[in-house]
């Protein structure tokens, strides 16, 4: 017996002497990440309040997204729309990001879809997307903010506007993207999570499809999602194509690929981590929670938001302020803050096994 516990101590003794480096640098970086990263997602959890909440609740603490890029920033138009904003692009004539806040009871109340697809009449003619740009294109016109998610009349008529509408392969829109939409419904509905996303296309490369009068077909489409009380977070990837393919990736992942700080007021730790979101309906379940998957330390996040460039996007959602249907902003209480904590306990656990790998 006495041997077999001194070899137990060697054996642990020669584990500590090996991994001693990886141990006291796993220590360090953990304790740096829960001061930065904790102290900032708790306090990031009570919203900026707004004058213009009608419009600006649709972002998460009533801050828009911001396009990094010069080429983006040309031509572009905010729009508000009743329970969903756009950022539309008269270069691409598609939205570059529809914004949305989702909660139980907005999607509590569903009705029947009539479609009513219609030109976008605020954007000026010459950089206005046509009905007649889509006929016979072979492609769909894809919801951006899904009309799954608008539970009036005035919102659903609102998310046929051509500016909330990307030129989608069919089988992306009608089966993988349909799900995705379904997925984040699902999270929302069956696990009592508000939830702030964010969804547009992406464009890469040097040469790009165009349909009718110059409408640009996106490469690939994305779902930016964030649960504030949870504290969770990742975006979805989809080609534009008839692959089916989509894959789970970061915030920054997508923030590279765009030129666009998606989430301003998230750090750019929180950008970097991915939980495991499910990719359709059936994958949710009410007692289930979403675990942390792995941190990505490779994507080139957005560079940080001055405060004055945040106040001018402000400003241009605000004085393009329609009327709105105001939704109540997320409550924050006790049993919320200890989720969050719960949560980056268990990220800080497997940040720490993944350094000691």
């Amino acid at each position: 017996m006495a041997r077999r516990t001194a070899r137990k101590s060697k054996t642990k003794f020669t584990f500590l002497s090996q991994n001693v480096g990886k141990i006291l640098l796993a220590l360090l970086a953990t304790s740096s990440f829960a001061i930065a990263f904790g102290n900032e997602k708790i306090s990031k959890l009570i919203p900026l309040q707004s004058t213009n909440s009608g419009c600006l609740n649709q972002f998460y603490r009533d801050v828009p997204p911001l396009l990094n890029k010069d080429s983006l920033q040309k031509d572009s138009y905010a729009l508000c729309f009743n329970d969903f904003n756009v950022m539309y692009s008269g270069i691409s004539k598609t939205p570059l990001w529809t914004a949305e806040y989702l909660t139980p009871q907005r999607l509590s109340i569903k009705i029947k879809r009539e479609d009513s697809f219609h030109e976008e009449t605020r954007v000026a003619e010459r950089h206005r997307a046509l009905l007649s740009d889509y006929r016979g294109s072979g492609y769909d016109r894809g919801h951006m903010a899904p009309n799954g998610d608008m539970n009036n009349k005035a919102a659903q008529y609102d998310s046929f506007s051509l500016a909330n509408m990307v030129p989608q392969a069919p089988k992306n829109n009608q089966e993988v993207w349909r799900k995705v939409e379904e997925a984040v419904r699902s999270i929302v509905t069956k696990q009592h999570k508000d939830a702030y996303v964010l969804t547009g296309p992406i464009f890469e490369g040097q040469r790009l499809k165009t349909i009718g009068n110059g409408v640009i077909v996106p490469t690939a489409v994305y779902k930016a999602v964030y649960l504030p009380k949870q504290g969770i977070i990742g975006a979805y990837y989809a080609p534009n194509n008839a692959s089916l393919q989509v894959k789970v990736v970061s915030v920054c992942y997508l923030e590279e690929k765009l030129g666009i700080n998606l989430f301003p007021q998230l750090t750019e730790q929180q950008k970097r981590n991915i939980y495991q979101l499910p990719v359709s309906a059936q994958q949710v379940k009410a007692n289930k929670e979403i675990h942390y998957s792995h941190w990505d330390g490779h994507s080139q996040c957005a560079e940080e938001a001055t405060t004055e460039s945040i106040q001018a996007q402000q400003n241009q959602f605000s004085s393009g302020r329609t009327q709105a249907a105001e939704s109540p902003l997320p409550h924050i209480d006790e049993e919320a803050k200890q989720a969050v904590i719960r949560q980056l306990v268990d990220m800080l656990v497997q940040y720490f096994l993944q350094l000691l790998r």
